[in-house]
């Protein structure tokens, strides 16, 4: 008899690329992820990963395995929403990936909330810097800054109006004075941000005469946006972060805006990789986090 949570582990080891990576993602052991896996391929009679002691790859009979296991996972989350939905309720597992910095400081309490309102959802969250592949990861919905090229993802609007804020710590400023152009960011230590494999270090700001770029450059870059963020409050640069991740400092006056006004934009939305995942879930969820954004950014 196969085991719905052993297909559940075989698919996420799949996306993750090893038992480490998928054991993290369920809060589990790598041994353990192993034995499910196992446990799967001795009902099905196939050998669904080729293992060696430095890497781990889909066989043959795994990548012809990979779209049923998913389909059936699928099919399940589709049956459990559906009597939710027939009830009114929402119910089921909702998988969400986030961004670091947004996910931990300002998401976490307020999907809490979200989810102490449906007790009958299962969050499943996933915090990284890295864009996960909705096309291929069992996700509903991301949230992501910036628009979308034309990969046919749909996106629901958070915060449309967002921009991203030139800032620094007061202690900084006093030691290094502040830019009152883009262009006197050469001068300054300038903190970096790694999207992908990709340094972005050419920061773009809307000048009356249009968008106007600047090549930066620091002693310090991250790919964790959270890593950045602390940097700037701890003094050590100047940073260009989205206002939703800093509109709390700024407030309290632990940053500084260096260039009001001028910051280019960076639209916050809940995408999902086609129509038919804007489920009741998503869509409650699309409509209490524009709420709390739009009281945040009053």
């Amino acid at each position: 008899m196969i085991r719905l949570d052993d297909v559940q582990v075989f698919v996420l080891a799949a996306d993750a690329g090893s038992f480490s990576a998928a054991a993290r993602l369920a809060d589990s052991t790598p041994a353990m992820v192993s034995h499910a896996v196992q446990r799967l391929e001795r009902e099905l009679g196939a050998r669904l990963f080729v293992r060696s002691t430095r890497s781990m790859r889909l066989s043959d009979d795994g990548e012809r395995y990979l779209p049923h296991a998913r389909a059936l996972l699928d099919a399940l989350t589709s049956g459990s929403r559906a009597l939710a939905e027939g009830r009114g309720d929402i119910a089921g597992p909702l998988r969400l990936a986030v961004p670091s910095d947004l996910g931990r400081h300002l998401l976490l309490p307020w999907l809490d909330a979200f989810q102490a309102e449906h007790p009958g959802l299962s969050l499943q969250l996933r915090i990284s810097d890295r864009s996960a592949d909705l096309h291929r990861h069992p996700l509903d919905a991301a949230v992501r800054y910036g628009t979308l090229d034309d990969s046919g993802l749909v996106a629901l609007p958070l915060a449309p109006d967002n921009l991203r804020v030139l800032c620094a710590a007061p202690e900084y400023i006093a030691r290094h004075g502040a830019p009152t152009h883009p262009d006197e960011l050469r001068e300054h230590n300038c903190l970096c941000f790694v999207w992908g494999d990709q340094i972005h270090d050419r920061w773009t700001f809307a000048l009356p005469r249009g968008p106007h770029t600047v090549k930066v450059t620091g002693n310090r870059i991250s790919d964790d946006a959270e890593v950045v963020r602390r940097w700037g409050l701890a003094g050590h640069g100047i940073m260009y972060k989205s206002h939703v991740d800093v509109v709390g400092d700024l407030a309290a006056g632990r940053l500084v805006d260096l260039l009001p006004g001028m910051g280019e934009r960076a639209p916050l939305n809940l995408v999902s990789a086609h129509r038919s995942q804007l489920t009741p879930a998503v869509q409650r969820l699309k409509d209490f986090l524009r709420a709390r954004l739009d009281e945040l950014l009053r």
